[in-house]
């Protein structure tokens, strides 16, 4: 799911939002431009804030582009891959299961 907070920038409250929902590990992350993830998938809900920069998942023949502001719940289970921006990206990450991502 595709969630767009154009108008919420602070981490702190995307954190407690994630918290709030029941996700175990909470945390920041920043990628270099052009960093690729990789075919994968996850065992259980894993959620991103973008709070800078832009990221983009595949899945399959699907691209879904993410940018600042966003949030993108990623399927348990779906294989997908995913490649970060030209500017890099940061997000805040929220895993049922710690180390999921």
């Amino acid at each position: 799911m595709l969630l767009c907070y154009e108008n919420i920038m602070d981490k702190e409250i995307f954190r407690k939002k994630l918290i709030d929902e029941g996700f175990k590990h909470v945390y920041e992350w920043t990628d270099k431009p052009g960093t690729d993830y990789p075919k994968h998938n996850h065992k259980d809900k894993v959620s991103f804030y973008i709070t800078a920069g832009s990221l983009t998942f595949s899945f399959g023949d699907k691209n879904i582009e993410l940018k600042t502001g966003d949030r993108f719940d990623v399927p348990p289970g779906k294989e997908h891959s995913a490649k970060v921006g030209p500017q890099g990206c940061s997000f805040v990450v929220g895993e049922m299961i710690e180390d999921d991502s």
